[in-house]
């Protein structure tokens, strides 16, 4: 990953490939930000009125590259749009700051050294910038280029260009212990929010149950993390009907894996749930046309689950948090479950399955019941479960529902604090109605409208009695079809990694509303 640092060097005098500044946008054009104020100075004073000229305004995530005047160690001034300017005495939005960093980040892949000169007015602001600079520079070339795909020249032939190697930021204090916590932190979260979106981006050839096991196991032993990983004799033999009916199907067997860090002096215990289905083709239900190409990334809430954990191992936090990976591959064959068939749930519930392309839930249900046996403060789960969530909220903001009001309000505010965009979704009561069974104790489909509420109210019959527990449904934006903007790329996003980091830490300091 980049490597990043806090440098003392002032703006005019560090050498590097380019230098970042920020702009915002002002009533009467652009406006130079805190921290540009030596570039400003080898401007004449000038740098707004040049960037004016050609076309700049400040808006959020414009880039704009400028030759260095004398007076700079750089080549290039990347000036990068940082949106409306604040009113005066306050400061930039964080998510500005970080989707700004992200943008100039991404800007100059292929650079060995950039320079940012962003407003970092306290910690809170290092840390917005420092993750925005990370997350940007990510890209996923372990496909591309061939056995060149390093080189320079395979960059310059039209080949993959190398992430930014090394970001310095300018105008934070390497003495100082918050701005110090603030990069530390910074470099694991977003080490892990990557973990995830390579987990995600990874072919299901490559990347089947089994191998995301593999992959859990092996990151366990370094990061000190106990894994347990059942296969799919265990599952058989313990009764995952959910899992095993879903995965059956499939030459790939089904894997539910246990990720579990421990802190000596925690006093809460949080498990966090991730649906893994590492390719869905619908399975009998087969997918149409045009549906089917982007389904490697139906695990991105096991990759943010596995993340999270490993993510809050790095920080020592002091919590107790397991995570459940329910991961199978859903496809059609002459073993695969059928629309019309039962299974039995590993919590005993029986299951009528009316369309196998509404598979997420089946591995959820199991992995929910086996979570809420270790009875944990709360459980959280995480899923691109279902199209209508897409189609409610759009493909940025995932949707949060929860038994509880109030746990589900503290995930939202948490979400919001580190930029996911989410919103709090209702479980209604009568919805529930519409997956009675004539056979069995309940059908995994329900009413068409609002099936992103019926799918929450799937899962809710499978939270052990008196546990608080949350679903966010991450369907919209786990994996991102469009242009790249701000700090998120092509593909996998890593996409509730921050949110669940974040709600270990308030769990671990009794901060949680």
């Amino acid at each position: 990953m980049t490597a990043l640092t806090l440098s003392t060097a002032g703006a005019a005098t560090l050498r590097a490939d380019a230098l970042v500044v920020g702009v915002a946008k002002g009533p009467k054009g652009p406006v130079v930000a805190p921290g540009a104020e030596a570039v400003d100075t080898a401007f004449d004073g000038k740098l707004a009125a040049v960037l004016d000229a050609l076309g700049a305004s400040g808006a959020e995530g414009e880039t704009t590259k400028l030759p260095a005047p004398a007076g700079l160690k750089v080549p290039v001034v990347l000036a990068v749009g940082l949106g409306p300017a604040p009113e005066q005495d306050e400061s930039f939005d964080e998510e500005a700051l970080r989707r700004a960093a992200g943008a100039a980040a991404r800007a100059l892949h292929g650079s060995k050294k950039a320079a940012f000169a962003l407003p970092l007015e306290d910690a809170s602001a290092v840390t917005a910038v420092a993750e925005g600079a990370l997350l940007g520079a990510y890209a996923f070339t372990t496909y591309q280029g061939g056995e060149k795909k390093a080189s320079a020249a395979a960059s310059k032939n039209g080949g993959p260009k190398r992430p930014l190697a090394e970001v310095a930021l300018l105008g934070g204090k390497p003495r100082d212990k918050e701005h110090k916590a603030a990069v530390e932190r910074a470099v694991v979260v977003a080490s892990e929010v990557n973990t995830a979106r390579d987990l995600i981006n990874t072919p299901p050839n490559d990347l089947t149950p089994a191998a995301f096991a593999a992959v859990a196991t092996a990151t366990g032993k370094e990061h000190g993390l106990k894994v347990q990983v059942l296969d799919e004799k265990a599952l058989v033999k313990g009764g995952y009907g959910g899992i095993m009916g879903v995965g059956k199907g499939s030459e790939n067997p089904p894997r539910l894996v246990k990720i579990s860090y421990t802190h000596p002096e925690a006093e809460k215990h949080l498990a966090f749930v991730g649906k893994g289905i590492t390719y869905d083709s619908g399975g009998i239900s087969l997918k149409p046309a045009g549906h089917n190409e982007t389904m490697k990334c139906d695990m991105s809430g096991a990759a943010a689950v596995f993340a999270s954990v490993v993510a809050v191992a790095r920080l020592g936090l002091a919590v107790n948090v397991t995570g459940w990976l329910a991961l199978a591959e859903n496809m059609p064959s002459g073993s695969a479950t059928r629309p019309g068939d039962v299974l039995r749930m590993y919590s005993g519930k029986t299951v009528e399955v009316l369309n196998t392309d509404a598979e997420g839930r089946l591995v959820l249900g199991d992995a929910l019941t086996k979570a809420s046996e270790e009875n944990p403060d709360a459980i959280v789960d995480v899923a691109t479960l279902t199209g209508a969530m897409v189609l409610a909220l759009g493909n940025r903001t995932f949707g949060i529902m929860a038994n509880d009001d109030a746990f589900r309000t503290s995930i939202h505010e948490i979400a919001e604090e580190v930029g996911e965009a989410s919103w709090p979704m209702p479980l209604p009561a009568d919805l529930r109605k519409g997956m009675d069974s004539p056979t069995a104790d309940i059908a995994n489909m329900g009413e068409r409208m609002g099936g992103g509420l019926v799918a929450g109210l799937f899962l809710q019959e499978f939270v052990g009695e008196g546990i608080t527990w949350a679903h966010l449904d991450i369907a919209g934006p786990a994996f991102h079809e469009g242009a790249p903007y701000g700090y998120t790329p092509k593909g996998g996003t890593g996409s509730a990694v921050r949110t669940l980091v974040r709600l270990a830490e308030r769990t671990a300091t009794g901060d949680l509303g």
